[in-house]
């Protein structure tokens, strides 16, 4: 499949009147916000819309009240003409939802800026850079679609939580020009940043104590591991949401090129995070098992023991190096 350009996506948009918007299973700032940005955008021109994801928001987003209309289940009555994905590099990552996309009769559209996406949409509008809100800001501009304060505030939540806070590589002049568009629309920068980065539970304080004291050094000291074991997460009462940001810790210690963060799902099965300063393309090593995202970012599943885990990884990493 391809990549449509800008004026075939945004007449899609344009048509639809009955939409059901998807992203990836554990919501991260920038799937909620292209996506719910979306949604309030399509709502806001009068079309019935509705947002779907496998797991519900984590509390940390609820300082935007939109983010608790997002639902977990299709509802077998109400009909669609368009099912669009937003933020999903392939169908998969979608979970539960992933069938019904696949099988869908009518139009599907696939939006995002991963550089390993499958275009497995029916359409397909594919840019890479650093957030999925920076390609919804330019697909609501050309469209003409309304940014209001609280669409500015979804999008910047993503923009500034997928650029890393705008310290990754590939941050260019579009992704500021595009944060100053937002601010001038009203985002609450101070608001997002505060919400993201510096107000924590106690039960997320405890947890990043507990898989910090922890950190593996590998590879001469340039790769480094932390684990969230489920006993972690029992004894601490943290929910595993609470991790995301766990992985970029390891990368300020000097001479660390790749940082691993491994998130124990079950026994025998562990989800990685994968964060490089650079040097290394951790979208690589993700693919050697099925994985993907970016080269500064990627992320995939993998089985076995801690042990079998890491030395697959550092065999990946090493092979990358």
């Amino acid at each position: 499949m391809t990549n449509n350009n800008l004026d075939e996506i945004i007449g899609q948009l344009k048509k639809a009147n009955r939409a059901a918007i998807f992203c990836h299973a554990r919501p991260d700032g920038d799937a909620l916000g292209s996506g719910l940005a979306l949604c309030l955008a399509f709502r806001n021109a009068g079309k019935f819309a509705t947002m779907y994801c496998e797991d519900l928001p984590p509390e940390k987003f609820s300082f935007l009240p939109v983010t608790g209309q997002v639902k977990r289940g299709l509802s077998p009555k109400t009909e669609y003409d368009t099912f669009i994905s937003v933020d999903c590099a392939d169908v998969a990552r979608m979970g539960i939802f992933a069938e019904a996309y696949l099988k869908f009769s009518g139009t599907t559209v696939n939006i995002d800026h991963h550089i390993s996406n499958t275009y497995f949409g029916k359409l397909n509008y594919v840019s890479v850079c650093p957030a999925s809100c920076e390609v919804m800001t330019e697909i609501f501009t050309a469209a003409g679609f309304e940014i209001t304060k609280e669409i500015a505030d979804l999008l910047m939540l993503g923009l500034i939580t997928d650029s890393g806070n705008f310290t990754h590589n590939d941050v260019s002049e579009h992704t500021f020009l595009t944060a100053a568009k937002l601010r001038a629309k009203g985002a609450d920068v101070n608001a997002i940043n505060y919400n993201m980065y510096a107000r924590q539970q106690k039960a997320r304080a405890l947890l990043y104590g507990r898989v910090m004291n922890n950190i593996r050094f590998e590879l001469d000291d340039k790769v480094t591991f932390i684990v969230t074991t489920l006993n972690d997460l029992k004894q601490t009462g943290a929910d595993k949401s609470v991790t995301e940001g766990f992985v970029d810790f390891p990368l300020t210690v000097d001479g660390v090129e790749v940082s691993v963060s491994l998130m124990e799902v079950k026994k025998r099965q562990y989800k990685v995070s994968l964060r490089s300063k650079g040097k290394v393309n951790v979208n690589a090593v993700a693919a050697a098992f099925g994985g993907g995202g970016h080269i500064l970012a990627s992320g995939c599943m993998i089985f076995g023991s801690y042990e079998e885990v890491v030395d697959k990884l550092k065999y990946a990493v090493y092979q990358n190096l």
